[in-house]
């Protein structure tokens, strides 16, 4: 089965730390890239362009926009990971999930659009997804 991959899982392995990290940090940042290299590998994934735009726009803002159009690319060349479209509506009803369960709008979306595709679990970061009870974060 698929899992929805989180922009939170982009970030922490492509951002380099303007400081040093913790010890919880570095195994985050370590967790992430070894999810990308399952990804990389071929496990199936889904993601949103909304998630994919979050990304590029933080990640070239960090690191350049060369830097940026090469993940987009290597990111779209990989047939296992599967962009979903987001339209208005899921939009309305993602605004009702974030004000339920308290989280962000595009965490509201992925909860969304995985529940909608059939998909249980969440690669994330982000612990709001714990209050969201139609997935599951899994963060290793």
């Amino acid at each position: 089965m698929a899992r929805f991959l989180d922009s939170s899982v982009f970030l922490h392995a492509y951002l380099k730390p303007k400081r040093r990290l913790s010890a919880e940090e570095s195994q985050i940042k370590k967790s992430a890239v070894d999810i990308l290299e399952r990804v990389e590998e071929g496990e199936d994934v889904a993601t949103s362009v909304v998630h994919v735009s979050e990304v590029v726009n933080i990640v070239e803002a960090r690191l350049g926009l060369e830097r940026a159009l090469e993940l987009l690319e290597n990111l779209l060349a990989t047939e296992n990971v599967t962009v979903l479209t987001v339209k208005r509506g899921d939009y309305e009803e993602a605004l009702v999930i974030a004000s339920r369960y308290g989280t962000s709008l595009n965490d509201a979306v992925a909860a969304l659009l995985s529940r909608d595709s059939n998909i249980a679990e969440v690669y994330s970061f982000d612990k709001h997804f714990d209050d969201v009870p139609s997935v599951k974060r899994v963060a290793e």
